[in-house]
């Protein structure tokens, strides 16, 4: 699935700029605990969280994660942003809660990390 894919998918807002909207995303993971993230992420993956904090962009940078969605409307702080656009990691946002969103992605055929 396309990043663009899932930007309509999430109705979600592109918060991180230059933006390709061509990134194949493989799978997603829900979570904010960044340890849980650590454990169970697959690469290529989006990372859904309601957590805006830099961990977030650091954990997403090991674990190969290639966009993270924040839940109900969350912007981080400027300096999360910079960070991601430094380590050129997407951010979008979405009005959505982390279940819902979750299970929109899922239903539209984007498999979890776990491939269950």
């Amino acid at each position: 699935m396309t990043l663009g894919e899932i930007i309509d998918i999430l109705d979600a807002t592109v918060i991180t700029d230059s933006v390709d909207l061509s990134i194949n995303i493989r799978s997603g993971c829900s979570a904010d605990m960044m340890s849980t993230v650590m454990y169970y992420h697959t690469a290529d993956s989006l990372l859904i969280t309601g957590l805006s904090q830099p961990s977030v962009i650091r954990t997403a940078e090991i674990a190969g994660i290639k966009t993270i969605v924040f839940v109900l409307d969350k912007i981080p702080d400027e300096n999360i942003i910079e960070l991601a656009r430094q380590k050129n990691i997407p951010l979008l946002r979405t009005s959505f809660c982390m279940y819902t969103a979750s299970g929109r992605l899922f239903q539209a055929g984007l498999p979890s990390c776990l491939g269950k």
